[in-house]
């Protein structure tokens, strides 16, 4: 009997100390932001991306029009897409709707938060401030959790979809 409670209290110190740490959600007005992230950068890099899942709880579509970071001169509001075969990479000019009861998530290969003109490389492990403007709901401060270089979500993991990224052949890639 010692030894299974010793093993079980053994699992959970495991699980409790190497499980990936979650920030809390962020609520504003009717939006929900939860699991917000970044990938480190390598030395020398210029840009980084952002990601995070927004809910909307409402009954009225709200809009990210805009975001700011002390670690980047510019963020900007990104979509990258496949057109004919090529991958794009655009901002998105009159910001990002996020429709009544819809999430929005950016994530790897599609909509992400752009850190231009990095100051610092982004490391394993840092947290960043960034400030997101929505439309309705005003100025809201979130702090990205920093995962490895190739990672695909929070905690480092695959995403919640399991989906992973293949490798981008980004010759062709018009910006």
């Amino acid at each position: 009997m010692k030894r299974a409670a010793a093993f079980v209290f053994a699992v959970l110190a495991a699980t409790l100390l190497t499980g990936s740490a979650r920030a809390e959600d962020v609520k504003a007005g009717d939006l929900v932001i939860s699991q917000p992230w970044a990938r480190a950068t390598p030395g020398g890099a210029k840009t980084g991306g952002g990601y995070l899942t927004i809910e909307n709880k409402g009954n009225a579509a709200d809009k990210l029009v805009s975001a700011t970071a002390d670690v980047a001169r510019k963020v900007e509001v990104h979509e990258m897409a496949m057109n004919n075969g090529v991958m794009t990479m655009r901002p998105l000019e009159s910001g990002l709707e996020i429709d009544p009861g819809k999430t929005v998530k950016l994530a790897p290969g599609g909509y992400h938060l752009m850190m231009m003109d990095l100051k610092s490389p982004l490391k394993q492990g840092d947290k960043v401030p960034v400030t997101l403007q929505f439309e309705k709901a005003g100025k809201v401060a979130v702090t990205l959790e920093v995962q490895g270089i190739g990672a695909q979500g929070p905690g480092g993991s695959a995403g919640s979809d399991g989906m992973k990224m293949q490798k981008m052949d980004h010759s062709k890639m018009k910006m």
